[in-house]
């Protein structure tokens, strides 16, 4: 079965070309100068960056980043060597409702660096990857918020999002009419429950360099079973 999930018209190359042209602050300017992978690499050829953030609630307008995990992967291998992990301290007050889902704790978050000083190096580590997340609105509009709230500036990069790809597959699975008599209705697409159906391990949830590495596994699951590995990579990308 292979069908495109993304949107393949997304020129991603030239919209960060755009970026550059536009980019005032030099963070910015060195993000958008490192070349990605041509739309048109195939999924077997790409080394893909799975990023995962935790934060103080869901809501990016009132929320804040408060750990950045990544780690580089292929459809073949993960490269737990070379996985990175930061906590940050969030201008935003920590919330009983989330301590109780992330665990971290204001204890944790004391003596940690404001997200100021350690977006270079993040930024860097995150430049001309294609990046892997399960669903990309976190990582998006989070990152976006916090650097129009330090830089005045937001950003913009090409994502391959694990859960927007799991409803694809589960729309097909309960489709057609035939499968509406029957009663299906599409699965949970949560992390936990699609890694799941593929016979991935279950891992403790909410820590953001383990929800890194599972969803780097899910995307290798999701090709293997569903897709071929040599179709592009603007198939999927968002």
């Amino acid at each position: 079965m292979s069908y495109f999930v993304g949107k393949p018209t997304i020129d991603w190359t030239l919209k960060l070309s755009k970026q550059l042209a536009q980019a005032k602050h030099p963070v910015l300017k060195r993000f958008y100068e490192q070349p990605i992978p041509e739309g048109t690499s195939s999924m077997s050829e790409v080394e893909f960056l799975a990023v995962d953030f935790e934060t103080t609630g869901l809501d990016p307008k009132k929320d804040d980043i408060i750990t950045v995990g990544l780690v580089p992967f292929t459809l073949n291998r993960i490269y737990l060597n070379r996985a990175r992990h930061w906590t940050v301290r969030p201008r935003k007050q920590l919330n009983d409702d989330s301590i109780v889902i992330h665990g971290i704790t204001h204890n944790d978050i004391i003596d940690a660096p404001d997200l100021t000083e350690v977006v270079e190096e993040i930024l860097d580590c995150i430049a001309g990857n294609i990046l892997v997340v399960h669903y990309n609105r976190i990582e998006r509009e989070f990152l976006d918020k916090a650097l129009r709230s330090r830089f005045n500036e937001g950003i913009q990069f090409p994502v391959i999002d694990t859960m927007h790809i799991e409803s694809n597959i589960q729309a097909l699975w309960a489709g057609g009419f035939w499968n509406m008599l029957k009663g299906k209705k599409p699965q949970s697409v949560r992390l936990g429950k699609s890694r799941e159906r593929y016979g991935l391990p279950p891992y403790t949830p909410h820590h953001a360099l383990t929800d890194a590495i599972a969803t780097a596994e899910l995307l290798q699951a999701q090709i293997a079973y569903h897709y071929d590995a040599k179709q592009p990579i603007r198939d999927f990308w968002l």
